[in-house]
Formats: C-alpha cells, sequence, structure tokens
C-alpha cells in the first residue's frame, strides 16, 4: 500500500509541474481586452434573454387563445 501512494505522489507532482508549465505558455488578455469580453459576454446575455422573454409572451399568448 505504501508503494503506491509514493507512486501517486510523483504522478501528482509531475501533474502540477505539467500545468504549471503550460500556464507559462497561455496568451492572457490585457485589462482592456478582459473589461471589453466582458461587456460583449454581458451585452448578449441580455439579448438573449430579452429574446427569449419576447418569445415566452408570444407563446403564451397563443395558448391563451386555445385554452
Amino acid at each position: 500500500m505504501a508503494a503506491q501512494t509514493d507512486s501517486n505522489k510523483g504522478k501528482l507532482s509531475v501533474y502540477f509541474r505539467g500545468v504549471k508549465s503550460e500556464m507559462k505558455k497561455v496568451a492572457w488578455p490585457s485589462r482592456k481586452e478582459l473589461i471589453n469580453y466582458t461587456g460583449v459576454v454581458i451585452g448578449i446575455s441580455a439579448i438573449v434573454s430579452i429574446v427569449v422573454y419576447l418569445l415566452d409572451l408570444g407563446i403564451h399568448g397563443v395558448l391563451q387563445l386555445f385554452i
């Protein structure tokens, strides 16, 4: 059982070294880009939610005619 634990510790340290190495390769956005991207996501989310709300109102109105 102890040998298996030691083997897992080695694998875990290799994994985290790989993660650290890959994180250095990431092209992080600048603060301005991050703010712009966040605004785009919030804006599109608001537009989609309004469209879904309007569709819901329309479908509700049509179903009221039948019920």
